[in-house]
């Protein structure tokens, strides 16, 4: 049986992924390697934290690991966690 409370938190990390993931390689390159932690709402309204982090995937200046979790501020170890690899652009 699905937790709509779950569900909730994981639409709102990959939402925020795919928003960290549009700036592309080029931005993020800039920002890496950064992370930060600010409040904000879910899909469903909920008031959650969102933690976000850029790290070098293997070495600097190569691909970027965006990895985003969601949790409501009480239970960090119950969030949300999703993460992509934006690839180096070697065609610059």
């Amino acid at each position: 049986m699905s937790d709509p409370r779950q569900e909730d938190l994981e639409a709102a990390a990959l939402e925020e992924l795919d928003q960290a993931a549009g700036l592309g390689w080029k931005q993020l390159s800039g920002l890496t390697p950064w992370g930060d932690t600010f409040e904000g709402f879910t899909p469903a309204g909920r008031e959650v934290c969102f933690e976000r982090s850029y790290l070098w995937e293997n070495a600097a200046g190569g691909d970027i690991r965006i990895e985003v979790t969601v949790y409501e501020p009480q239970a960090y170890e119950h969030g949300a966690r999703a993460a992509r690899t934006i690839a180096r652009d070697t065609g610059a």
